[in-house]
């Protein structure tokens, strides 16, 4: 698969405390990759050295064979989590300004700003100015500057944050459209969901270092190790003693029985006690989410059971 963007040894301090600690990854072309990380871990440094704000103090960025300070910006898309439109222009004039920004010819950027305005329902609203938006308007907008000039490269930080559900599938619709014609996107959120549902590839960093990097699919088997709930009235203790079982959770009248590595759920079936009280049972794979959380709060439930972050 083609590279579109590679980070290789990115290091960052500002002052004494160094932020980004070796930094390397690649984003493919037609794929969507998630960077991911709780506040503070070092996701927003890395993309704003990606985007040329700030420079790293070692390492290097390589957008197809251009580095630093030669690589072509108008050739990079980037919605910015700290959103920031002129709210006294309207919407149009707006968007025009942005594919200026970046080169692109003014006749096709208004065919497409028209195109784009329609699809996320905001027909009619090109002479609007943005202060007269809501928050969800607003978004749409801001995404559709981030697109409007065909990049090859997408940076998206928080696209979802602020919008409705029906708004989230329009743009989650467009951002596979985008990679499935070729775009190159590098997506940061925190909604966990969303990551796992749309996301090929996912690299995770804690405290400025890579503790996770891979496809979605290698990941889950890697760390998500398999669950099995229960629901039905049981001891916790008997629970616990089961082969395969590596610690018990109980919410009201539901047992979460976390399992060991390497569980084959249907051979370990078999070791269910006859007498257990069961009105519902599902197995399947800790999420993202719970990944997530097992390492932005260093609870290492995970690598309890011998399993290393990467």
């Amino acid at each position: 698969m083609e590279k579109m963007l590679t980070i290789h040894g990115l290091e960052k301090s500002f002052k004494e405390k160094k932020v980004l600690k070796n930094i390397s990854f690649e984003v493919h072309k037609g794929e969507i990759m998630a960077i991911l990380g709780p506040n503070g871990a070092g996701k927003s440094t890395t993309i704003r050295n990606i985007m040329g704000i700030m420079y790293p103090d070692s390492g290097t960025i390589t957008f197809h064979n251009y580095n630093g300070s030669d690589i072509p910006r108008n050739k990079i898309g980037y919605l910015p989590e700290e959103r920031g439109l002129y709210k006294n222009v309207n919407v149009m004039d707006i968007l025009l300004y942005l594919a200026n920004l970046k080169d692109y010819p003014l006749d096709k950027a208004k065919e497409r700003i028209m195109m784009y305005l329609k699809k996320f329902d905001l027909e009619g609203k090109e002479k609007v100015s943005v202060e007269e938006l809501s928050k969800g308007m607003g978004q749409k907008v801001q995404f559709i500057g981030s697109i409007i000039h065909e990049p090859e490269l997408l940076i998206l930080d928080e696209p979802f944050s602020g919008l409705d559900p029906v708004s989230q599938e329009l743009f989650k619709e467009e951002i596979r459209g985008l990679a499935d014609n070729g775009t190159a996107i590098l997506l940061s959120s925190h909604q966990m969901n969303l990551v796992e549902e749309m996301c090929d590839r996912l690299f995770m960093i804690q405290r400025g270092e890579k503790v996770i990097y891979g496809t979605l699919e290698d990941v889950k088997r890697k760390y998500a190790n398999f669950k099995c709930t229960i629901h039905g009235e049981n001891n916790i203790d008997e629970l616990q003693g089961i082969p395969g079982v590596l610690r018990v959770e109980q919410k009201d009248e539901a047992s979460i029985l976390h399992l060991n590595n390497h569980v084959e759920p249907s051979a370990w079936l078999k070791n269910l006690p006859d007498h257990l009280v069961i009105h519902e049972l599902k197995i399947n794979r800790i999420s993202l989410h719970e990944i997530f959380i097992d390492i932005a709060t260093d609870k290492n439930l995970l690598k309890e059971e011998g399993v290393m972050y990467a």
